[in-house]
């Protein structure tokens, strides 16, 4: 492993990155022979990167947030010759990094990329696309739709500040899931598919989180009570599933299922809502070789 590719977001994270990327090349090459940055200059300049990159490197490294990682896991998911991926955090919340213990001090990251600890990661696949974290819609597609620039700035509270001012609203759908673990047909007001622990920074939904394990964790909250708002944030401290005796909370694992929603339900996929439902979600198993930090 000695030809590398930084693709880098150059204004991610208010260009801290950009601005630490000199010191970060300088610390790669010394184990890495062959170090290059290549800066998107606008959505959709990454995936292209990964396309022409990936047959000639043997290690992407994605340095951005959570939408830059998106977009390149979802050009580099589909190629039958994948080169390895890394992460160099640079966002606001930069979830899957901290699930795979990468620190968030990009020059740290940098350290721990250099030590090439590998792991096949488990990726999450629905409507021909790719996700690494989670898979969401209801009361989750609603903070992330109504989330903006001045809000990211406070960091990975905000997540929860939008949250807790859609709370009341109680927007209820009426939700079918079909698959071989379980069914469920029901009104709800949010569901999340997670493959990561980390969601807005916080290790909140699915603490235990395994993602070499080629399940996927399902979570429906049925009643948006402030209760069970307290059950999503406090579920990290816990360090515990959700508490299956709570009966507006449903909770199982499985590794496929479908989805039907009424009304049609925005999908929020790893902070990036691009899709609507019905929509029929996967696991990959081990599909994508990462190196990893302290897990």
């Amino acid at each position: 492993m000695n030809t590398v590719a930084i693709i880098l977001n150059p204004n991610a994270g208010n260009k801290k990155l950009m601005n630490q990327m000199e010191e970060i090349e300088t610390e790669l090459k010394e184990t890495f022979s062959n170090v290059k940055i290549y800066q998107t200059k606008q959505e959709g300049d990454g995936a292209k990167y990964v396309e022409k990159l990936a047959s000639s490197v043997d290690l992407i490294i994605g340095a951005g947030g959570d939408g830059t990682i998106f977009e390149l896991v979802n050009a580099l998911a589909p190629l039958q010759e994948r080169p390895a991926f890394a992460i160099l955090p640079g966002g606001t919340c930069n979830d899957f990094s901290r699930t795979i213990g990468i620190n968030q001090e990009p020059l740290l990251a940098a350290k721990q990329i250099k030590e090439k600890k590998i792991k096949q990661i488990d990726i999450g696949t629905f409507n021909h696309q790719y996700f690494l974290n989670f898979w969401g819609i209801g009361l989750i597609s609603k903070v992330s739709e109504q989330m903006d620039k001045n809000s990211k700035k406070l960091g990975k509270m905000s997540y929860y500040i939008q949250a807790s001012k859609l709370i009341f609203q109680n927007e209820v759908f009426h939700l079918k899931i079909e698959s071989d673990d379980s069914t469920y047909d029901d009104d709800a007001v949010m569901v999340v598919i997670g493959n990561g622990s980390f969601l807005g920074g916080v290790q909140s939904f699915f603490p235990q989180a395994n993602i070499q394990d080629g399940l996927l964790d399902v979570l429906i909250i049925k009643q948006a009570s402030m209760q069970n708002f307290w059950t999503w944030l406090q579920s990290q401290v816990n360090d515990d599933y959700p508490d299956k005796k709570n009966e507006e909370i449903v909770y199982f694992r499985t590794n496929s299922l479908k989805i039907e929603a009424q009304p049609i339900q925005k999908i929020d996929c790893d902070g990036e809502l691009i899709d609507e439902t019905p929509s029929t979600i996967s696991i990959l198993p081990q599909h994508l070789t990462m190196l990893v930090g302290d897990v």
